[in-house]
């Protein structure tokens, strides 16, 4: 049997499940023999297993604000923290009520102790999740008082987690609406040294409005891409997109039916975004924030035609295996290399930048992620993740259902990484898509 980690037994099993399913709130269906492990195809084109050979995590703690986080499935067993709990539901920390957020602990650490057939990995297992739960927005009345309420049911959970061990934040969740109380609380966990990750949101195929706290300056929000490191439908796209993960059909243990689901969306690419981090953060404990970032960013699989960035992958796909082998300059500690494209001298200056031709933000327009000199498979590798499903503070949310891709054809090679897994139809729910 392959190993997938270097000595480490909690990586030497690996999975073959029964399957997946399309999102939360549905059992998974047996598919044919592949372990889960090899479906999980995003790792596979993050070159996971290269990687762990250098890093996987070790020493970083990464607080995930969602609905909870359930430490009894066996692949997050030992991984996950006792946590806070900021909601109004029975139980702790340690209490998912909606699912969602065992998901992301998933991705970012899980460690495929659940054996050969089901075991599913995070991208860093050897990092730990400190779960911070908040108030599920569907107490609310409707969506617009959950939205108003954003900041201030989530603003006490920020500040938490910028007083804790945890040195990255995830927030694979948001709002339509930025308030003060959530720029106050983000620029408190920014002066604590802290790095935030948050998921751009998925309705990049329907109204396509700012989500926050992705488009607060100084959060590195996250957009979705597929197979061929191209944005999905759903990922929003914007200057709040400031890097790209893969977010379709992203496979991970979950609380529900064989514990093993299948899901899309911002969310996910915000999870391997932060265990993206954690990976460079862990083999260069003493950088800062701002240094990570910026290894981040410079070694980034950014747009396929030469730009800097794009509205749809920012500045490029997430490469931790670049960034692990050759960072570069990590630059100055104290200088955050993405303040935020709200500033009111960058929005005046991008007011008054001629449109490029053929920049309208049609499917045709979208720019996939270069590739690395190194790599072989020059589609991936240059993705990037987050496609935020959750409108935290949406409770009267409606699903936004996917709709089926354009037929346009890609501008570079397709991958080699197989079929999708196969489900069940996506199911309406507040939550959304991962």
């Amino acid at each position: 049997m392959r190993s997938y980690g270097p000595g480490r037994a909690a990586l030497r099993n690996l999975s073959a499940t029964a399957l997946a399913l399309a999102v939360v709130g549905v059992g998974a269906v047996p598919a044919h023999a592949e372990s889960v492990r090899e479906r999980q195809w995003h790792l596979d084109a993050m070159q996971a297993e290269e990687m762990w050979k250098t890093s996987q995590g070790e020493g970083i703690t990464i607080a995930v604000i969602d609905t909870g986080v359930d430490p009894t499935l066996p692949d997050l067993q030992g991984q996950v923290l006792k946590g806070k709990d900021f909601s109004t539901h029975p139980g702790d920390a340690q209490d998912d009520y909606r699912g969602h957020g065992t998901r992301m602990a998933a991705l970012i650490a899980a460690t495929g102790a659940a054996g050969p057939d089901r075991g599913s990995y995070g991208l860093a297992p050897e990092s730990k999740i400190l779960p911070l739960r908040v108030k599920n927005s569907a107490k609310y009345r409707n969506e617009a008082e959950a939205q108003r309420n954003f900041g201030k049911d989530i603003g006490p959970v920020i500040r938490h987690a910028a007083d804790s061990p945890a040195k990255i934040i995830n927030i694979s969740m948001g709002s339509g609406e930025g308030s003060r109380e959530l720029r106050s609380a983000i620029s408190y966990a920014l002066a604590k040294g802290k790095m935030i990750i948050a998921a751009t949101g998925n309705t990049g195929d329907g109204g396509n409005t700012v989500n926050y706290p992705a488009g607060t300056p100084g959060v590195i929000g996250v957009s979705a891409v597929d197979k061929d490191a191209r944005s999905t439908d759903e990922s929003q796209a914007g200057k709040q997109v400031d890097l790209a993960a893969p977010g379709e059909n992203i496979l991970s243990a979950c609380r529900i039916g064989s514990e093993v689901c299948t899901s899309d969306g911002t969310s996910n690419a915000s999870a391997l975004a932060s265990a993206s981090a954690a990976l460079i953060w862990a083999e260069h404990p003493d950088w800062t924030a701002n240094q990570v970032t910026r290894v981040l960013v410079n070694t980034a699989g950014g747009p396929k035609n030469g730009d800097e960035r794009d509205d749809f992958i920012g500045h490029g796909a997430v490469r931790p295996r670049v960034a692990l082998k050759n960072p570069g300059d990590p630059g100055d500690p104290n200088t955050n290399p993405l303040p935020g494209p709200y500033s009111e001298k960058k929005a005046a200056a991008d007011a008054k930048k001629p449109a490029k031709p053929g920049s309208s933000e049609g499917e045709d327009d979208k720019q996939p992620a270069a590739a690395g000199e190194d790599d072989s498979e020059p589609n991936w590798l240059g993705y990037g993740l987050a496609t935020a499903g959750i409108l935290a503070a949406g409770g009267a949310t409606s699903l936004y259902v996917r709709h089926r891709r354009h037929t346009t054809t890609p501008t570079h090679p397709t991958a080699p990484y197989g079929p999708p897994p196969a489900g069940p139809p996506t199911p309406p729910g507040q939550w959304g898509r991962g």
